[in-house]
């Protein structure tokens, strides 16, 4: 029967809500816990020092155990920390315009300051980042591919930054994932959830073994994720306009004859699912339309990929001796996603429609300004292959006052992205009649034989439509062949140094090396810039050694007063050179009901491979000032040898209070402040600020006052950025007739999110969208309020969520763009508010049965919320809300 009343206290012990009060070390079985008499020394988060079981941090430390996780209904790493209040900003929602090649992945975004910026530990060690970047060139651990969920014990949150200790990825704080301990067992669980809105459902099958021995423990965690899509024509949140490209089929043309003037398809555009956009009155031209004919690509595209995902991990630990112990871990993670696509992309090389083409009405050549294929055509998908592989060993002996431990991590990931475009040099030949795998364009006669004409105008949906076989000609898919790999080698040993009236000063040093490789391999075609949309990119490769050296000291001043002084030097080598970061932190204990706490820090985040060397193109929404339009364009980022590494100092204020037995109230004041910020130059603000720039800006036809085509930019170190706000959390137990009941309060509040952007120039980004400049979105307000009841076998959580309103500062209050200004301010992105349920029931106990059954049904989103609409593709800001709508979910966990 202890498994099923291991089951019932779970469910006794159900509270979502982070706190930062005592940290406690968590273990799996009631006999792994030590007695009232013993005192229990365990590392947390934050500190390489051991500390007792009621030690209270100095740093702002969130805990989310395994409890706490299924409570929120948590399919995945990422349905946690999008419920954190201190994660914003974070591309958990993929979709082609933020995730353009990382569909399928997730990651964290601590307090807006970037996706790798925040330091993702499993098990206190590091594990590998993603070798595709994000849309702003950045690296990050993809959360997806780290742990099956069934595995993880807790997740532990360092809020105040975290470089003294743990390195320069440690910027805007560290999470580290603890898997579970001595487990014994088994375990199966089996999730349902299925969308409110078109086919989106996700099935979830997970398992835990574990066995000990008299000297050691084994443990194996499989899971097996199967998740539908969910379309843009499932639910449309956007309006048709929001995503219309100015490049369709029926498609645009510029003729010699009028420099610079775009022209419709003489043969239609509306008729064939165009939506024109008349640029001139009728008749300003005799028999001709100035104007684009623009396509709508939104319905194609995908909020949610068609995704699998399969991730294993096991762990064993063995007693050497009584001083020694051995510990091993493996993982691996195979994730594949598939989105949604238009069915072909925008062709941005200003292809020229011969005088001879048998369809051309122009009797002139004319430049093509469109797409291959728009309407009543299928989508051409994208697809991702990651596959990740960690192996982690240490060996750790027992001194008489302290412990020495030496560990060596390996990990890797290789991450395949796939996406369909057309050949520049084919797609002209096919212009030419002299498409065709078969044909020979040397000797070859246009539109004879093997040779065919590709028809770009609308006579295509009618009298003169394509081949197969002349499109196949010119298609071709562009392959990305990245992996990533990270080796570390550390050596520590902690002791007590010397002894203080209220108690031994602990110190902690040690060593660390660190090589962090990337590489991407494009295929030929792409090394040649071939493509007409994703054009190319010359392949890369590099890697960073890096030499650390840390340490740490522990003092107990008074029975009250703790001080945690920490330093780690980083050594480069090359350009970068070396850095120092210490920090000072302290907590003070006024009384039994109030502490106080405090730390400073600084930090250092050197340049990755990628943006020193790299490269990429982005395909990315734009508001052009000259054409007046949104145009949907591509953006090529170089590497900058040149960058300088960034660097910071963070601090924060905080205080614990108990007022009464079982009611806690945690307040923490934070503070960021960053210089020479490595960011992305924001493309938005490279044209508004170079619109007719040629090194900057390309457009068809007329280089000035054409259509945008594409924007190139660099990696810079930006002036600064400045961060502060306000965490607090608090949480209630009533015990009652009825059962237990514990309401719950967790929030964060932006005061200041300033900005220097080199573009842009200053920003006050707090309670903005950010879309214009270097920031991200960063609603000032996000709430979660919880009410968890217990009552014998039954246990239930209530759940409100809040986000506040922001300023979209892409669109103007009367809905325009925001071309050059809005004199009556931004348009209102409205406030959020979903409610989540969850009830669970102890079966097990209620048939009386040997085995532990609890079944748990739930919704997130119940009343099926949309997310506020935006005047932006897809119609919602995927950063801060979730576009699927209501999830109702069951779960059945049985354990032996």
């Amino acid at each position: 029967m202890k498994t099923r009343k291991k089951a019932l206290a779970a469910l006794i012990s159900s509270v979502l809500f982070s706190t930062t009060l005592p940290v406690f070390a968590q273990t799996s079985d009631d006999e792994d816990k030590p007695s009232s008499q013993d005192v229990e020394l365990i590392l947390v988060t934050g500190s390489f020092v051991r500390r007792s079981e009621n030690f209270d941090s100095p740093s702002p430390l969130a805990v989310v155990d395994s409890v706490a996780i299924d409570a929120i209904g948590a399919k995945n790493i990422a349905d946690i920390t999008q419920t954190l209040t201190i994660n914003t900003g974070a591309e958990n929602n993929p979709d082609a315009f933020t995730q353009n090649a990382t569909a399928g992945t997730s990651n964290i975004n601590l307090r807006g300051l970037g996706v790798a910026s925040t330091l993702v530990l499993l098990n206190n060690r590091r594990q590998v980042v993603t070798a595709q970047q994000t849309n702003e060139g950045l690296n990050f651990v993809d959360t997806s591919s780290l742990v099956p969920m069934i595995a993880i014990d807790r997740m532990e949150v360092v809020k105040d930054g975290a470089s003294a200790l743990y390195g320069s990825d440690a910027v805007a704080g560290v999470v580290n994932f603890i898997t579970r301990r001595n487990y014994e067992g088994a375990m199966i669980t089996m999730d349902y959830q299925d969308g409110a809105h078109g086919d989106n459902k996700e099935y979830v099958l997970q398992g835990l073994w574990g066995m000990s021995g008299d000297n050691g423990n084994v443990m194996a965690a499989v899971s097996y994720t199967n998740r539908s899509p969910l379309f843009i024509s499932d639910r449309r949140l956007s309006r048709p306009e929001d995503d219309t490209s100015a490049l369709g089929n029926p498609g645009t043309y510029f003729l010699p004859t009028l420099p610079g003037v775009p022209i419709i398809d003489p043969y239609g555009c509306e008729q064939f699912g165009g939506y024109p956009d008349i640029r001139a009155p009728s008749g300003t031209i005799p028999g001709l339309d100035v104007g684009l004919c623009g396509f709508d690509f939104g319905p194609f595209y995908s909020y949610v990929p068609d995704e699998s995902r399969l991730n294993m991990f096991t762990s064993a630990v063995y007693e050497l001796s009584d001083t020694l112990t051995w510990r091993a871990e493996f993982g691996m993670a195979r994730n594949r996603a598939e989105r949604g696509g238009a069915p072909s992309f925008p062709i941005l090389t200003s292809p020229i429609v011969p005088t001879t083409h048998p369809q051309n009405p122009f009797g002139q050549p004319a430049a093509f300004f469109g797409r291959a294929e728009g309407n009543g055509f299928p989508g051409d998908p994208a697809n991702t292959e990651s596959d990740t592989v960690r192996f982690s060993t240490s060996l750790t002996g027992e001194l008489d006052a302290g412990f020495w431990e030496v560990n060596y991590t390996r990990a890797t990931n290789d991450f395949l992205f796939r996406v369909p475009d057309v050949l520049n040099t084919e797609f002209q030949l096919a212009l030419n009649g002299l498409g065709g795998a078969d044909c020979n364009p040397v000797s070859g006669t246009p539109g004879e034989g093997a040779c065919e004409y590709f028809n770009p105008f609308a006579t295509s949906y009618t009298t003169a439509p394509n081949s197969q076989y002349v499109v196949d000609s010119f298609t071709a898919e562009e392959v990305i062949d990245s992996k990533a790999d990270l080796e570390v080698i550390e050596a520590l040993t902690s002791f007590d140094a010397f002894e203080m009236d209220a108690g031994y000063a602990g110190l902690a040093i040690g060593a660390q090396y660190r090589r962090n490789e990337l590489s991407q391999d494009y295929d030929a075609l792409a090394n040649q810039d071939s493509f007409t949309f994703v054009i190319g990119n010359p392949d890369i490769s590099g890697e960073i050694e890096v030499w650390a050296l840390f340490a740490e000291l522990a003092l107990p001043v008074t029975e009250n007063w703790d001080v945690q002084i920490a330093a780690r030097f980083e050594d480069y080598g090359g350009s970068i050179g070396n850095t120092l970061d210490p920090k000072l932190a302290m907590t003070y204990q006024v009384s039994d009901e109030l502490s106080l706490r405090g730390s400073v820090s600084t930090s250092f985040r050197a340049p990755t491979v990628f943006l020193s060397s790299g490269g990429s193109t982005s395909l990315q929404e734009l508001t052009d000032p000259v054409q007046r339009a949104t145009a949907f364009a591509a953006v090529r980022t170089s590497g900058n040898d040149d960058l300088k590494p960034e660097e910071s100092t963070a601090w924060n204020v905080g205080l614990s209070y108990e007022p009464v037995r079982d009611f806690s109230i945690e307040l923490d004041y934070w503070n960021f402040e960053f210089e020479d910020l490595i960011i992305q130059e924001n493309a938005q603000a490279v044209l508004t600020a170079n619109p007719t720039d040629p090194a900057r800006v390309v457009r068809a036809g007329d280089p000035e006052t054409g259509p945008l085509v594409q924007v190139f930019n660099t990696f810079v170190n930006a002036s600064s950025l400045e961060t502060s706000g306000i965490d607090f959390v608090s949480s209630y137990k009533i015990e009652t007739g009825m059962g237990t009941f514990t309401p719950s309060l967790q929030g964060t509040y932006i005061t200041k999110y300033d900005l220097a952007d080199p573009q842009a120039g200053d920003i006050d980004g707090a309670g903005r969208r950010n879309f214009n400049n270097i920031g991200t979105s960063s609603p000032e307000l996000r709430m979660n309020f919880g009410l968890n009841w217990y009552n014998d076998i039954h246990a239930a959580n209530l759940f409100v969520r809040y986000i506040s309103s922001y300023d979209d500062d892409q669109n103007c209050a009367d809905g325009s763009l925001n071309e050059e200004g809005c004199p009556d301010g931004f348009m209102e992105i409205d406030s959020y508010v979903t409610v989540d349920a969850q009830y669970n029931i102890d079966l097990g106990s209620l048939f009386d049965t040997q085995q532990s059954y609890v079944l748990t049904l739930g919704g997130i989103n119940l009343f099926d919320e949309e997310p506020p609409q935006v005047f932006t593709n897809s119609g919602f800001d995927s950063k801060v809300h979730d576009p699927r709508g209501r999830q109702i979910y069951a779960r059945l966990a049985v354990e032996f």
